[in-house]
């Protein structure tokens, strides 16, 4: 079994992933257009980064660091906020 370093990050960005994480699954689940596109289908790039940015908020927000370096990375707070920014800007580019 490894050892697993501290996370790179503090207390705050790890509250800010749940609250982000929170928010995508209540917004989802109150308001499913949100993943849609104007013409009324399913936007699945955006769904995907919204999914990704919610799983990565979950993950890390709970305080759970994955032991491989690639699982730590997709789940990290950074992952988490790029997949926000990204959704941003899908949501808004059309």
């Amino acid at each position: 079994m490894k050892a697993v370093s501290t996370p790179p990050v503090g207390l705050g960005m790890q509250v800010l992933c749940l609250i982000i994480a929170l928010s995508f699954m209540l917004g989802g689940t109150a308001y499913p257009p949100l993943l849609m596109t104007s013409a009324g289908k399913v936007d699945h790039a955006l769904a995907t980064a919204i999914f990704w940015a919610m799983s990565a908020g979950f993950v890390y927000g709970v305080g759970f660091i994955p032991a491989t370096l690639i699982w730590r990375w997709i789940f990290s707070c950074w992952a988490c906020l790029a997949a926000l920014m990204l959704a941003i800007v899908l949501k808004f580019a059309s």
